[in-house]
């Protein structure tokens, strides 16, 4: 105490003296002759005091910094200047200053879990029909045909919408705006839907289906587009992951918890009102979303102040034309996508009976066994994202996760082995195939554009999904399971041949067999990448530009 009460006594004579003053903004340095820091503030000299005013300076200024230099300026000369351009942004110095410090891996944590979290809410609410099938139908007094549409009106739209709202968070709103925008049209979709069962007009919750069905997969878009954002060139994988799994915890907690709400609810309220209240209770995991979402608005904001993100962007505009100019492999990722995908969705959807009529599972272990891949991906796909992140080849990854698709579907058609072995091996190679294949997208087309990609991508995703489950439900009723298992072998062959068509494409630059940590150490340290592989063609690898990622 009595050592600070002396600084504290240097300090006020100093600034008597008029020889400082406080720089305005807290937290902030403005350029100038000389800086000294005490407790905390920045302080300023006015002027440049010679001979023994300068030493004196000199040893007032050891005794307020205790040892810690000022740094210097290129010209000693220049007066202290006040413009918004010069201001410099000071990293936390406290104790907790990793947690703060955007640049920091603890920071970035924090951020992951807002992150994540983000779609927790869409996705519980996406599959409230589904878990209450059988008591939406009873209460509304309606049709398998009918109750399905819930889901059509959710699906169809995003066949565009997704592409639009990518381009909306590219050119319009921004990443920050617009998960704040989806993430309330989900809160007001969410709420209509509730209120169609509360007054017992279902043509109301078709409509609150499409209103979700808007925001619901745009957010999804923003979501990729934070991550890449935040972890581009660090644990990009690991964090595609991880969103994945928190996404799937919601669907599962989805199904867990609405048929107990409802039950519970429909003990104090009767009929309709009963549905419509549960249905409004869900609605809070909405609300969870759009919190994170303003969290993560305020948060972006602060690290693109301080690590000057902004100023590193290229300003060039966003135009819907710009879709024409992306490279040919994000098409041919597309395609991967698609191609994958509907042998995946489609076939859980229509698994259950599947199971039942093949291998005579009763509805309960035929259930069970159809959401095994959905249950290993919550759990397996962090596991898978790491790895992928500290080995690399992404692309190589998605190829063998494609392959081993290919294995599980084979087992399911041409044996009559446990259906486990088969349904737990599809459900690693999901996980595998999902945290390793999103990451490459921000390989391959601009940062600026990402949006407008993911949008793409997902409503290229959407429409296929769409048309396949049609096509898929004919020919169960005309052909049975077993064409429908040799549909999906075809599908998958096809993305099989896509991604070994992308090997052949990207030998030569290796844009999508290098993670983005890996592109990072060939960037900061050429040759780091050389070093750890054996042979003669170590010697013909180079850095990867962005421009070779993008102007292929």
């Amino acid at each position: 105490m009595p050592g600070m009460s002396s600084a504290v006594v240097d300090f006020l004579v100093v600034l008597l003296q008029g020889q400082v003053h406080l720089v305005v903004k807290p937290h902030t340095i403005q350029r100038s002759n000389r800086r000294i820091s005490f407790a905390g503030l920045w302080v300023q000299q006015q002027d440049n005091p010679t001979g023994a005013a300068a030493e004196e300076m000199a040893e007032d200024e050891t005794n307020l910094i205790r040892g810690e230099q000022p740094p210097a300026l290129d010209d000693p000369h220049e007066g202290p200047s006040r413009n918004e351009d010069d201001v410099e942004y000071e990293k936390p110095q406290w104790c907790g200053k990793a947690f703060c410090d955007p640049s920091t891996r603890a920071h970035r944590l924090i951020v992951l879990v807002f992150l994540c979290f983000l779609s927790f809410g869409s996705y519980y609410c996406s599959d409230n029909p589904g878990a209450l099938q059988t008591q939406i139908e009873s209460t509304m007094v309606i049709k398998t045909s009918e109750f399905s549409s819930l889901y059509s009106w959710y699906s169809w739209p995003n066949t565009v919408l997704c592409f639009l709202g990518g381009f909306l968070i590219d050119r319009v709103f921004g990443i920050r705006m617009g998960a704040i925008i989806f993430s309330t049209i989900i809160i007001v979709g969410q709420v209509v839907f509730a209120l169609g069962a509360l007054v017992n007009r279902f043509w109301l919750m078709q409509f609150g289906r499409f209103i979700f069905g808007v925001g619901g997969e745009s957010l999804v878009v923003a979501q990729n587009a934070y991550s890449v954002c935040w972890f581009k060139d660090k644990e990009l994988n690991t964090v595609f992951g991880l969103q994945l799994s928190i996404s799937r915890l919601g669907s599962m907690a989805n199904f867990m918890t609405m048929p107990f709400l409802f039950t519970s609810f429909s003990k104090l309220y009767s009929g309709t009102t009963g549905l419509g209240v549960t249905l409004l209770v869900a609605a809070f995991w909405c609300l969870l979303s759009m919190l994170c979402a303003v969290v993560l608005a305020v948060l972006d904001r602060r690290a693109a102040r301080i690590l000057k993100r902004e100023a590193a962007q290229t300003g060039e505009v966003v135009r819907l034309q710009d879709v024409r100019n992306f490279p040919r492999t994000f098409w041919m990722l597309c395609f991967v996508c698609v191609s994958y995908y509907v042998t995946l969705f489609p076939f859980i959807g229509l698994g259950t009976v599947f199971f039942q009529r093949k291998f005579r599972f009763g509805a309960v272990e035929a259930n069970l066994v159809d959401s095994i891949p959905y249950l290993i991906s919550a759990f397996a796909c962090p596991v898978f994202g790491i790895v992928v992140d500290l080995v690399g080849r992404n692309l190589l990854w998605v190829t063998v996760a494609v392959v081993g698709t290919l294995v599980s579907h084979s087992l399911l058609a041409f044996t009559f082995i446990n259906p486990w072995v088969a349904m737990v091996y599809m459900g690693l190679n999901y996980s595998l195939l999902a945290c390793s294949f999103w990451p490459l997208v921000a390989m391959v087309v601009p940062e600026r554009q990402l949006g407008t990609a993911y949008g793409m991508m997902l409503s290229v995703q959407n429409l296929g999904l769409a048309l396949i489950s049609m096509v898929s439900g004919m020919i169960v009723d005309s052909s049975g399971y077993f064409m429908l298992e040799v549909f999906f072998l075809a599908w998958v062959c096809c993305a099989l041949i896509a991604c070994l068509l992308l090997l052949m494409v990207t030998a030569s630059q290796g844009a999508m067999e290098l993670t983005p940590v890996t592109q990072t150490l060939e960037k900061r340290h050429p040759g780091t990448n050389n070093r750890r592989r054996r042979g003669p063609e170590a010697r013909d690898v180079v850095p990867i530009e962005e421009s070779k990622l993008t102007d292929r």
